[in-house]
């Protein structure tokens, strides 16, 4: 399940999730982004009902990029319980991405 996170809806989607959130800070003008893009979604399809798989464009939401320090991209979270859990900068292969996560 992949849902796209705003100010608006963070608080519900991510905060008070009752199964962990992997967020994917992204802007489509980022070429690496957009290399990570389908991995983030096999993961998204692959794991559905264990994570849910949230995306930030941090052009979109600023807020929310600085409230997690994101100051390059992509950026990839683990969300847990209400606290981050994980934290990986990069396009990184699914494998490893996952192992990074503990998914």
């Amino acid at each position: 399940m992949i849902v796209n996170i705003t100010q608006d809806n963070f608080e519900q989607e991510v905060m008070q999730s009752d199964i962990p959130v992997l967020l994917d800070f992204w802007a489509p003008w980022c070429g690496f982004c957009m290399q990570l893009m389908p991995t983030v979604d096999e993961i998204a399809e692959e794991y559905d009902g264990k994570i849910k798989v949230g995306k930030i464009n941090i052009d979109e939401e600023q807020a929310l990029a600085m409230k997690f320090g994101v100051m390059s991209i992509p950026v990839t979270l683990k969300m847990e319980g209400g606290e981050m859990k994980s934290k990986v900068l990069g396009a990184y292969p699914k494998a490893e991405l996952i192992a990074q996560h503990n998914l």
